[in-house]
């Protein structure tokens, strides 16, 4: 059996845009509603994808806003990046798109495994941004891109298995014929 691998993954995004709730929807299983700032946690999962264990650590961050000094820890030993917007807030998804040029720069790279998610799919009514803006500005990124429900663990699971693909990739360690993203 090959050793598990550690990675360290942080979640981050503007303040309210269910960084917890999905990251806690794919820890436990569960759905949390209420809403508590987060100063900053982290869990420890073992996942398995394609037969390779995984022990993960995930950094659930503290929500940021653009005027947030990028804190370095955020930047360190971090293997890759979950960067979350809710689908019913433009601000969110403006923040995202300042918090990704505020990490390339602090990681001093011109590419870091990320998942862009657009959270809170599952609120129809109030969706102000569509799926095809999101998967632009993931493709800009040369980031993997998907929609999310904090309220349905598959899409939670799912997250976390694509941003351990984004990893596998970076390293080599994933077939080119599956790459979704060309790397730079």
């Amino acid at each position: 059996m090959p050793q598990p691998k550690y990675r360290k993954i942080a979640v981050i995004g503007y303040r309210s845009v269910g960084k917890s709730s999905l990251t806690i929807q794919f820890v436990e299983g569960q759905f949390v509603d209420s809403y508590d700032p987060t100063i900053e946690n982290t869990f420890n999962k073992m996942v398995s994808v394609k037969g390779q264990d995984f022990n993960l650590q995930l950094v659930d961050t503290a929500g940021q806003d653009e005027y947030s000094i990028f804190p370095q820890s955020h930047s360190m030993d971090i293997h890759g990046y979950v960067l979350v917007y809710a689908v019913t807030s433009m601000k969110s998804f403006e923040v995202v798109q300042v918090l990704h040029d505020k990490l390339l720069d602090m990681v001093g790279k011109i590419h870091v495994p990320t998942v862009l998610v657009g959270n809170k799919k599952d609120l129809h009514m109030e969706r102000v941004i569509k799926p095809e803006e999101g998967k632009k500005l993931a493709d800009s990124w040369g980031a993997a891109f998907m929609e999310s429900s904090a309220k349905e663990n598959e899409t939670a699971v799912e997250v976390f298995k694509q941003i351990i693909l984004e990893m596998e990739r970076a390293d080599g360690n994933v077939p080119s014929e599956e790459s979704k993203c060309a790397v730079m």
